[in-house]
């Protein structure tokens, strides 16, 4: 498949489901780093692109001051706490203006002037903006060291903290909420009527009072926008509402869609609805993004105020994050021992893998009662996030959506593929993955049905025994339950922060051009191009590959590894953001529990290992097609150069060797270390 041409603007996974990691001071100075590149990659070196859009690639316009909209990778909301004694690293530092302008944002400066210190933006927060990483639309400058470091110990309360509270002081105004007329759960992430806690808390609500049970799903664009939900996701999730709407219609149980205009406006408009439909229990899902979290504990508050119970259910992961401790009372950081202790849980409370029932019918007087409901159509795609007609037409037939396909496709791999998946999974030229993330990340899956349909296909109840496929398998899902307790507990990285705060401070390049040829896969890297390349074609690409490309932006072109996290979400079909938080974390040694950034993978190494005759090679870069086997990872330094050249593939932009040593210098800079 040839590359797509790409109108970019400056900017810099995770990887998901099938995929947790492999094994395997700053200055506001223009220096060339001491990298072979075929353009200029220095920060601070280019000036904003113009806004630009090229269907049907994507890419986040790079926003000069002024602008509407620039990168994301959070979720924030900033609100003043008490003071905190600023971290060392972020205090005396001149912030870096405007490339373009010389000039600061408005809103960074009056931060700068706040005599809260832990309300002072990053040093580099204006640079960051400038080149995408922030999106300014709907979130204040990028926070300071010192901020995330409160977080971190609990200087500042967590979003979680704040929803539990919520919960606990209107636990008897809840209790005692008359029931209404009817009862309803609002679905965000969790679109199947299978094994949905919440759904069937609201379902058995209803049942034991004779009421009737109404399903509610808000159409967010400004959500969709702030969260960088791609297009291709959006147009699976409303396919997926039509499935959805079905199967509850067969039990009498309207599903009502609502598109609300700006985000801010949804806690209002669904007290409305709640009067309108005469109930006062609404029932939902917990979500563990910084937003969410802080939108729902205000909720609770406001609605029971009004004497409306809302029930907020964890049953996103199958270990609710805060059950898992250390041994002294803290949150696992490494995967490994939080593992451990993961299945040590799940072995000893049987009941987590009890699988909820499907919703009750209906009184048959609902069809009457709320016959506007089901007949109420479906909103229209948000324009921002809409399809082309040639996307559809190839997208579509990758990814049926609907919880019938995700079951289906949950039989049938455990039927078979599972049993090899530990040997298959990194082999990107076998169908040896689920394709289950999309499921997941929608909630058409839930998480608890997969790992329990798993252990029955073993040949022993133990989680961490048995058919080795089946036990990585299983890890595997449990990395999607790891990163979401990260999130919970370290909130911070849902506000554009790494997991290690620190490696804020590494100066990376900010280029156009060579982020443009990452994002069109024009590297002259054949793995990482073809990884790119499925990106933008089908809107997926194996765990592998996601970890070689990411590896390679963040180490090899040192471009800031958060605009690689925000093109992924931009453009994959199972975008979920703990998960790709995550992998990126991994890949660039910025996060939790990652590989040393002194480790560094060689994409020749990798695609010599994992793609060794060059099948899926040749499947996505079709100038390859005549190269052999052997010359098929590096044409041009294998002597097939000029069949390369002539059926117009690049040559490559960046020397590894060159670009690890850079690497390594600017991580030892940035952390302020003279050796490893």
């Amino acid at each position: 498949m040839p590359p797509k041409k790409v109108a970019v603007k400056r900017k810099a996974v995770q990887m998901t489901l099938d995929g947790g990691p492999v094994a395997e001071n700053t200055s506001a100075e223009n220096k060339k780093p001491k990298v072979e590149v075929k353009t200029r990659t220095t920060r601070s070196s280019a000036k904003p692109s113009p806004r630009a859009s090229s269907p049907p690639i994507r890419i986040p316009p790079a926003v000069s001051k002024g602008a509407s909209s620039s990168i994301r990778i959070l979720k924030l909301g900033d609100s003043p706490e008490p003071p905190l004694k600023p971290e060392p690293t972020d205090e005396g530092i001149q912030p870096l203006t405007n490339n373009a302008t010389g000039e600061l944002d408005p809103e960074i400066e009056r931060r700068m002037k706040d005599p809260d210190p832990l309300r002072h933006p990053h040093f580099s927060a204006q640079e960051a903006q400038d080149n995408g990483v922030i999106l300014r639309k709907f979130y204040p400058p990028e926070m300071s060291n010192a901020r995330a470091l409160a977080y971190k110990v609990g200087e500042i309360p967590r979003p979680i903290e704040l929803l539990r509270s919520a919960l606990r002081d209107t636990a008897e105004t809840r209790r005692n909420a008359d029931l209404g007329n009817s009862v309803v759960h609002w679905f965000k992430q969790d679109l199947r009527i299978r094994d949905n806690k919440a759904l069937h808390m609201a379902s058995e609500k209803a049942r034991e009072e004779g009421k009737s049970l109404v399903g509610m799903y808000i159409v967010s664009p400004q959500d969709f926008e702030a969260h960088l939900t791609s297009p291709v996701r959006v147009d699976f999730v409303l396919r997926t509402l039509e499935v959805l709407r079905g199967d509850l219609a067969e039990l009498d149980i309207p599903l009502y869609v609502e598109s609300v205009e700006r985000r801010r406006d949804i806690p209002a408009r669904i007290e409305v609805l709640m009067r309108e439909w005469g109930a006062n229990h609404l029932y939902a899902t917990m979500e563990y993004e910084v937003d969410e979290l802080r939108r729902e504990a205000k909720m609770i508050k406001c609605l029971a105020q009004q004497g409306i119970s809302f029930d907020v259910v964890h049953d996103t992961c199958v270990v609710q994050p805060g059950a898992l401790q250390s041994g002294a009372g803290k949150q696992y950081s490494v995967y490994s021992p939080w593992f451990r202790a993961w299945i040590a849980y799940l072995q000893s409370n049987h009941e987590t893998l009890s699988i909820y029932a499907a919703p009750s019918r209906n009184p048959i007087s609902t069809r009457d009662r709320f016959k506007h409901l089901f007949d109420t159509p479906m909103p229209d795609v948000p324009t921002c996030k809409s399809l082309t007609d040639e996307e559809k037409a190839r997208l579509r037939p990758l990814w049926p959506a609907g919880e019938h396909e995700a079951l289906a496709r949950l039989s049938k791999f455990c039927d078979g593929k599972i049993h090899n998946y530990q040997v298959s999974r990194s082999f990107p030229s076998i169908d040896g993955t689920s394709s289950l993330s999309v499921h997941f990340s929608s909630g058409t899956l839930s998480a608890r049905t997969a790992v329990k349909t798993a252990r029955d296909a073993n040949t022993t109840k133990k989680l961490d025994g048995g058919n080795p496929g089946i036990t990585t398998w299983i890890s595997e899902v449990a990395w999607r339950d790891f990163y979401k307790h990260v999130l919970v507990n370290w909130p911070y990285v849902c506000m554009n922060k790494p997991f290690k705060p620190e490696y804020t401070n590494i100066t990376w390049n900010y280029n156009d051009e060579l982020f443009k040829t990452w994002c069109e896969g024009r590297t002259g890297y054949p793995i990482v191009d073809a990884g790119m390349r499925q990106l933008l074609g089908q809107g997926y690409m194996a765990n592998r590959l996601r970890m070689v490309t990411a590896s390679f932006l963040a180490k090899d072109l040192l471009i800031d590894w958060r605009m690689g996290e925000r093109f992924f979400m931009e453009h994959l079909i199972d975008g979920d953001f703990a998960s790709n938080n995550g992998g990126w974390g991994f890949s660039a040694s910025t996060g939790v529990d990652p590989q040393p950034y002194f480790r560094i993978f060689n994409p020749l190494l990798q695609s010599e290992k994992f793609d060794t005759d060059g099948e899926y090679i040749r499947r996505w870069v079709p100038e390859l097609r005549g190269v052999s086997d052997k010359a098929i990872h590096a044409p041009y330094e294998r002597g097939a150069g000029a069949v390369a050249q002539k059926a117009g593939y690049p040559k490559p932009c960046v020397v590894h060797k060159g670009a690890r040593e850079e690497t390594i210098r600017r991580y030892k800079e940035g952390l302020g270390r003279s050796t490893a």
